[in-house]
């Protein structure tokens, strides 16, 4: 799976379990850490937790090992490592908190309508 795959697969599951405001930010030449970040936010812990378990379902049903999944328990702020896409699952008041949209800045918006439409 190339990483436009992977991010198709991130940006279509979380929006399957109705995770709100996602982007997708390119971090090619911005970032050594991953090609692409997604992002989004649920509206309870539980919403949160449930986006981050379906991300990891998807992965595994593809193959894919998830190389890292941090924040699950508290549900504040969830990162998923799935290599070239790392997503980012926060909960709302965390998502206005930290602002990971203005803090890489420098980084490309994907535009998702295409993504979504597959």
């Amino acid at each position: 799976m190339n990483e436009k795959e992977l991010l198709e697969l991130a940006v279509q599951t979380a929006d399957s379990k109705n995770a709100h405001d996602i982007v997708a930010l390119d971090m090619r030449g911005v970032s050594p850490v991953a090609d692409y970040f997604v992002i989004g936010h649920g509206t309870s812990e539980k919403q949160v937790q449930a986006i981050a378990t379906e991300l990891k379902k998807a992965a595994h049903k593809q193959g894919l090992d998830v190389q890292r999944l941090e924040g699950y328990n508290e549900a504040k702020w969830v990162l998923i490592d799935l290599g070239d896409v790392v997503v980012h699952i926060f909960h709302e008041d965390e998502r206005n908190y930290y602002n990971l949209e203005k803090l890489w800045g420098d980084a490309v918006y994907v535009e998702l309508e295409t993504v979504l439409s597959q």
